[in-house]
């Protein structure tokens, strides 16, 4: 049966963030069997995830142990790729048992037809992350990074992720992508009239709009600042906080 409680989280870039966040997350995930009845993660869960052929960053066993002790638990995960980890594979769809989409998708949330996507070349308004947007997407760079020794392909990453966040701090650049993602979710279902919600993430930038119709665009959030997060059914959708 569909779940009839989804909850919907995002951009706790663990990784990155003070450890204190990630225990947060980690008691969030613990928590979620009494919360809802399904997580759906809308990308950059990691700050940075890559995974080679027999590899995975070592920072991130704790969480992804949390992640596969939840699905034994029988709490079916999706997982929609971020900028900083939309290179999963085979270990978390057959390892860890996580529906794992590397860029957007539309499924069934509690009931509604839903877009969800990250955000990320939606509503760029620095250049920078717009470069990176489609460097990042590409088969060639995929390629060439998946060469490198695992050591030296994650310190890059971490430079360079550190790099682009010092980038792209500024409140009015951030402002003006939510701005622009909430005219994206208006367009899309006013388009499209088989979806009942839009699910969006990446400006760190929480947004609940009814759109007519019962249709919603939802941004939950970054879980980072103060665990914030949503709870999707069929006859409403809020924002939370955890805990």
């Amino acid at each position: 049966m569909p779940a009839a409680r989804v909850l919907v989280v995002a951009d706790a870039h663990l990784g990155q963030v003070p450890p204190t966040v990630e225990s947060s997350f980690h008691a969030f995930l613990d928590a979620v069997p009494d919360l809802g009845d399904a997580l759906l993660i809308n990308g950059d869960l990691f700050d940075f995830w890559f995974e080679y052929g027999a590899v995975i960053p070592r920072r991130h066993f704790g969480s992804a142990a949390k992640l596969q002790a939840l699905v034994a638990r029988g709490v079916p995960i999706t997982f929609v790729g971020g900028n900083h980890d939309r290179w999963g594979g085979d270990f978390l769809v057959h390892d860890l048992g996580i529906a794992f989409h590397g860029g957007h998708a539309e499924i069934e949330i509690a009931g509604r037809r839903a877009f969800v996507a990250h955000g990320d070349g939606i509503a760029e308004q620095h250049w920078s992350a717009m470069v990176m947007h489609h460097v990042t997407r590409h088969p060639l760079t995929i390629r060439m990074f998946r060469a490198l020794h695992p050591d030296l392909g994650f310190w890059i990453a971490h430079q360079l992720s550190r790099k682009l966040a010092d980038n792209t701090r500024d409140g009015a650049v951030l402002e003006r992508a939510a701005r622009a993602q909430s005219a994206f979710a208006s367009e899309l279902l006013s388009r499209r009239a088989d979806l009942g919600l839009v699910v969006l993430a990446h400006t760190h930038r929480p947004a609940l709009e009814q759109l007519g119709n019962g249709r919603v665009y939802l941004n939950p959030g970054a879980f980072l600042d103060g665990g914030r997060y949503a709870v999707v059914t069929k006859d409403s959708v809020e924002l939370r906080t955890f805990p």
